[in-house]
């Protein structure tokens, strides 16, 4: 198994901005769960010492190499055991993840390819098994990075050097900056009330609109306090409101295979027609997992001009400067009210459901178009605002 090359000195910066930028530092009482696999244990190892050394608590939770982003449960239960199984989770696996009180996930396969393929019943038993541990996650402070490995390197079809090259000049990037370049389009999404995206169909030349709603939306700025490394503005539109077609060019990593080339028709807010060049079957799992899943729960702008390399997985590909990504599945309920886990909120966000503006799902997958000039992607509007790409980024035309 051959290692990422890091030197001390990066994985010391990456660290500290994920501790001490993305979380806001560590607190006495904290218990910070680092999840990833063994093969990312450097990135680990240095996190651990620097909470211990602060006075926290480091819950290592280490995974097997054949579960995908460390779900409740891995490929083997989905190859050999039964939706019932599945459904029998152990009390301790959610009293672990009540117990934490943040979470740092570091994303990164020995090999990929062991939770590909799997049975598409079971498949999605896991998914909706982990929803209601993702949910324990996402109301806690957390954020999401990505270590260099061998496995996917091969996807990228880069050496393992080149690929940590790209890696970690991005992770070690102070992110402050993307506040700045990323306020005119914050400030444009945030007046707007209706997006159309417009992309060209390959195949029959026919140019192809998405619309969506986004009036008096919350519009957030990702600078770094979620994924690292971040660039990208984004919404959860009216989920009721998406109506049209869309062609996404750009290939995305899921589940150990490559989706890519991917068609979609929403009809009143939901998917009624899909298909894939590269990966059908993943995208019909996907798409077929719960009802939310056939609805879109985001929009974003990618924002990051330094990332100049096109990576197939979600967390890079996404945050592309010159990129925009929506997202099969669920919403977030920051986008629909400021506190999410108040009492209120949680009541509002109950009520937007049952109305079909919030959308839940076990999923929440990013698919990305190309709109830096040679890809499928021909125009944004945002109300009468036209977008642009220049210099790597998305500015107001």
């Amino acid at each position: 198994m051959q290692q990422a090359n890091i030197s001390g000195h990066d994985l010391n910066t990456w660290a500290d901005y994920l501790l001490d930028y993305s979380l806001g530092g560590v607190q006495p009482d904290d218990v910070i769960m680092i999840k990833g696999e063994y093969i990312t244990w450097p990135l680990m190892s240095t996190l651990q010492d620097k909470i211990f050394a602060a006075g926290g608590i480091a819950d290592v939770n280490i995974i097997a190499p054949d579960n995908d982003r460390g779900k409740v449960w891995g490929a083997s239960i989905a190859r050999h055991g039964t939706v019932a199984q599945i459904q029998r989770v152990p009390a301790w696996h959610e009293q672990r993840y009540l117990a934490m009180t943040k979470y740092i996930e570091i994303l990164g396969a020995e090999d990929p390819a062991l939770s590909a393929g799997l049975p598409e019943e079971t498949a999605m038993a896991v998914m909706r098994a982990d929803e209601a541990f993702k949910r324990i996650r996402l109301d806690k402070p957390w954020v999401l990075t990505l270590y260099p490995t061998q496995g996917f390197a091969d996807l990228e079809g880069m050496t393992l050097d080149e690929y940590t090259d790209v890696i970690v000049a991005a992770s070690t990037k102070d992110p402050r900056e993307l506040d700045r370049v990323e306020e005119d389009i914050h400030r444009v999404m945030s007046e707007g009330k209706i997006i159309r995206i417009q992309t060209r169909h390959p195949q029959d030349g026919r140019t192809l609109e998405l619309r969506m709603n986004i009036d008096d939306h919350n519009v957030i700025k990702c600078t770094g306090e979620r994924n690292f490394p971040d660039g990208e503005v984004f919404t959860s539109p009216d989920a009721n409101s998406v109506e049209g077609e869309i062609f996404v060019d750009l290939p995305v990593y899921n589940s150990g295979t490559t989706i890519q080339g991917i068609y979609l028709t929403f009809t009143g807010g939901r998917i009624t027609d899909y298909r894939a060049e590269i990966g059908q079957d993943t995208l019909k799992k996907i798409i077929e997992t719960d009802e939310g899943s056939h609805r879109l729960g985001e929009v974003a702008f990618g924002m990051n001009a330094g990332i100049t390399s096109v990576l197939k997985h979600p967390l890079f590909v996404e945050k592309v400067g010159g990129t925009l990504h929506i997202a099969i599945g669920s919403s977030y309920g920051e986008c629909y009210v400021d506190d999410e886990t108040s009492e209120e909120g949680k009541a509002a966000l109950d009520r937007l459901a049952e109305e079909g503006r919030f959308n839940r799902s076990a999923q929440h997958v990013d698919i990305v178009t190309e709109f830096r000039g040679d890809g499928a992607g021909v125009g944004v509007w945002i109300d009468d605002t036209r977008l642009g790409v220049m210099d790597g980024i998305w500015v107001v035309s």
